[in-house]
């Protein structure tokens, strides 16, 4: 009798530099990674865009992705995400079809609609804001949910506030983000019009459309423009879990066919560690609470801290609260535990694959963390 098929695992990588490097090493730990997880059978190796974090050296993804797809020859390669009102959409086809036509049949291009609060009393941006009712954690089919968690308070902290204005963001910008990704489509496939009607050749992309993703926190925008358009949706667990479940019906219930697909197709992301055994792992665990902390205050990430010194790193409870779903969330331990965990994840979210993303301290921990998961899923 055959074996059923295993469910596909593939990478986020954010590029994170850990305290002791320069993001230089940080960046040349992401392409041998890059290395070491398509020879363990990983399906795609997607790149992150963050800006302005001393801890996190993944500010162009697009650069990025042509690095670490000259350093492999299977694994597909793409962004998750390409946040689109930081480009123009010609800009954004130029590059990404730069490397597919390099590439052919390996480059993804997913679309993020990250951006600046049209005002300060609107969610965070990619967080689930809090209902007026008081929230609270759930299970559903063993996975945990947990309540959502608003973050940043009444003013957006002045990293974001300076990043809006260094990328020439606006608020109420992502209101475009249906037509440019209509746009950047265009594009590729040649259909791209003006106002006026004129048509537009755009060298190198036109006839190297790469793979296309839609990425989504919360059952918004996002999802349901996926669905719309018939576009595998990305939901993520990761960094909103609160917001997965829904996220995803969202886009199920709004998914039609297309020639890209016939059914909806959903990637899950999962925060991930794994170390021959649990207490290694827990080990290595340390310093995440502060590094996420970073990210989740509005402050930016810290380079990532060594387990020894992290342990000297104390979050008082107010910031352990704001980070606790994070935290949570992230499947830490010996490789059996974390498969299971992840099996449970698949099963309550129906995800036709999982996307992974592991930081730690050491880079060769990260490696060990992907092998060993890679090796215990059957890959």
């Amino acid at each position: 009798m055959p074996k059923p098929p295993v469910t596909p695992l593939s990478v986020l990588d954010l590029s994170p530099v850990s305290a002791g490097q320069t993001p230089g090493d940080a960046l040349r730990s992401t392409v041998a990674l890059a290395a070491v997880t398509e020879a363990s059978g990983y399906s795609r190796y997607w790149l992150a865009e963050h800006h302005l974090n001393t801890g996190v050296a993944g500010s162009a993804p697009h650069i990025l992705a042509g690095l670490v797809a000259s350093a492999t020859k299977t694994i597909r390669v793409g962004t998750a995400a390409t946040l689109l009102g930081n480009y123009r959409p010609l800009q954004i086809a130029e590059s990404i079809g730069t490397l597919a036509a390099v590439f052919p049949d390996r480059i993804d291009l997913g679309f993020g609609r990250s951006g600046p609060p049209k005002s300060p009393s609107d969610p965070a941006p990619g967080v689930v804001p809090a209902n007026s009712s008081e929230p609270t954690d759930r299970v559903v089919d063993g996975l945990l949910v947990p309540a959502p968690r608003p973050i940043f308070g009444a003013v957006l902290p002045r990293k974001f506030r300076l990043q809006g204005e260094l990328l020439g963001r606006f608020p109420g910008d992502t209101d475009n983000f249906e037509n440019d990704i209509q746009d950047i489509i265009g594009f590729f496939t040649g259909e791209y019009r003006t106002k006026h009607g004129e048509e537009v050749t755009a060298i190198p992309a036109l006839g190297q459309a790469p793979q296309f993703w839609i990425h989504g926190s919360t059952a918004g925008p996002s999802a349901r423009l996926a669905g719309k358009l018939g576009l595998p949706f990305g939901a993520n667990y990761h960094v909103a879990p609160a917001g997965v479940l829904d996220s995803i019906a969202e886009y199920r219930a709004h998914f039609e066919p297309s020639a890209a697909l016939r059914e909806p197709h959903v990637i899950v992301s999962a925060d991930v560690l794994v170390a021959p055994e649990e207490r290694q792992a827990q080990r290595l665990a340390f310093g995440y609470a502060q590094w996420v902390h970073g990210i989740r205050s509005g402050q930016g990430a810290i380079p990532y801290p060594s387990p020894e010194d992290a342990l000297e790193l104390s979050l008082d409870a107010e910031a352990g609260e704001l980070i606790k779903d994070r935290l949570d969330t992230r499947f830490v331990g010996d490789p059996h535990q974390v498969s299971e965990g992840l099996r449970t994840l698949q099963r309550a979210t129906g995800a036709q694959e999982l996307l992974i993303t592991t930081i730690a301290h050491d880079p060769a921990d990260r490696q060990n963390s992907y092998q060993l998961l890679a090796e215990v899923w059957g890959l």
